[in-house]
């Protein structure tokens, strides 16, 4: 979904509109109703629009004039951004931000990757020739997988203490909530599953603390002044806080 500054809550969740025929009010389902939702430039659209979605990556359901419809399962949001110097954009309200597992920025491809890129795209679009790879229920399992894997209790303290030294970190005007407690923890078990582990490892954690934690740190405008960045401090906590020894779990 192409997210613009004239979008409107309506538009992404849907609305009610009356019929003439039966003479009563209809709910006409809007793109949310998905399992995946790809939120393109979510911030050239309003705050109030970005917020329409709050209920849904929360709660996976969606409230309209009282009635509550859920949404498909699995259900994944993923959302590209304009980069925030840019005119036309709006930033993201710090509960919308919350709701990110992650976030990563990409970059540009290097020299090499760029020129297959053109070559690929020389003569005509690959991408209508795509086929899927997965399906709805390989998903839901992989992600019940993840779940499984165990996480030592030292690394769950781990997690807490990344997360509390956000809060008082001087430079620091709001630190990330428990969400990001529960991202460190997730996203670890996602790693290790992924590396073949049922057992998370102490680097799975340092090596995502980037990714879950520098989009839910605000910084106080003293310390942006003196040149530091989200991601500067959580490196600078990374440093400081000790590393627990644990992984597998004993029989």
């Amino acid at each position: 979904m192409q997210f613009t500054p004239d979008l409107l809550p309506g538009d992404v969740i849907g609305v009610s509109m009356y019929n003439p025929q039966a003479q009563s009010f209809e709910f006409r389902r809007g793109p949310v109703f998905t399992q995946v939702l790809l939120a393109d430039e979510i911030n050239r659209a309003t705050p109030k629009t970005q917020s329409a979605l709050l209920e849904a990556m929360e709660e996976w359901q969606v409230t309209v004039d009282g009635t509550t419809y859920p949404l498909p399962e699995p259900f994944i949001v993923m959302a590209t951004q304009n980069p925030i110097e840019l005119g036309g954009t709006f930033p993201l309200p710090e509960a919308q931000v919350d709701r990110f597992l992650l976030k990563i920025r990409l970059g540009y491809l290097p020299g090499d990757e760029e020129v297959a890129m053109l070559d690929r795209f020389q003569s005509a679009s690959p991408l209508p020739a795509l086929e899927p790879v997965t399906n709805a229920r390989e998903v839901t399992d992989a992600q019940n997988a993840c779940t499984a894997v165990f996480c030592d209790a030292s690394l769950k303290d781990y997690c807490v203490r990344l997360v509390q030294r956000t809060r008082e970190h001087p430079d620091v005007a709001l630190g990330a909530s428990p969400r990001g407690a529960l991202g460190l923890l997730h996203a670890g078990q996602a790693r290790a599953a992924m590396s073949g582990r049922d057992f998370v490892l102490p680097d799975d954690i340092k090596t995502l603390a980037p990714h879950v934690l520098t989009h839910r740190v605000m910084l106080r405008p003293n310390a942006e002044l003196r040149g530091l960045t989200a991601a500067s401090v959580v490196d600078d906590i990374l440093d400081a806080e000790m590393v627990p020894m644990a992984g597998r779990r004993l029989a």
